[in-house]
């Protein structure tokens, strides 16, 4: 994955996002239920400028792995995501209100985690390794 640029910063901001229905209803199981699903995570996604990488709809949860604006946090994401995704699909698909006749379609709960194609070993050797080389490069060193 390459570095995003803007006008004062430089970096990745990728994600691996999951979470599913309350009570891990399998909500998903029809091939039409996924598509439409899929379908408005990706209108969603598109207006807040939330790139999707790869997403995967399975019957009782819900894989993404995001790129995120640098902007925009990951409790921020999920909230537009499972927000926007909840009432359109309600609206939608009126029989969801069998299942859950409060319209609390997703479960509260959450994961995720970062994704770099970085790990965590080659960030501190890098970290490790600047601040000898930087010591290694004063010209004055301090006299303590």
């Amino acid at each position: 994955m390459k570095l995003i640029s803007s006008s004062h910063s430089i970096g990745q901001n990728l994600y691996h996002l999951e979470w599913c229905p309350k009570y891990r209803y399998n909500m998903f199981r029809q091939e039409d239920n996924k598509n439409l699903c899929e379908e408005i995570l990706c209108e969603i996604a598109q207006r807040h400028h939330i790139k999707i990488i790869e997403m995967t709809v399975m019957p009782d949860h819900i894989h993404l792995v995001v790129e995120l604006p640098p902007t925009m946090s990951v409790s921020e994401a999920f909230h537009k995501l499972k927000g926007a995704s909840s009432r359109e699909l309600f609206k939608r698909k009126p029989t969801f209100c069998k299942r859950y006749p409060r319209r609390h379609l997703w479960s509260p709960g959450k994961f995720y985690r970062t994704v770099g194609d970085a790990d965590v070993d080659t960030i501190i050797r890098y970290v490790k390794n600047h601040r000898i080389q930087q010591a290694s490069l004063d010209i004055y060193p301090s006299m303590s």
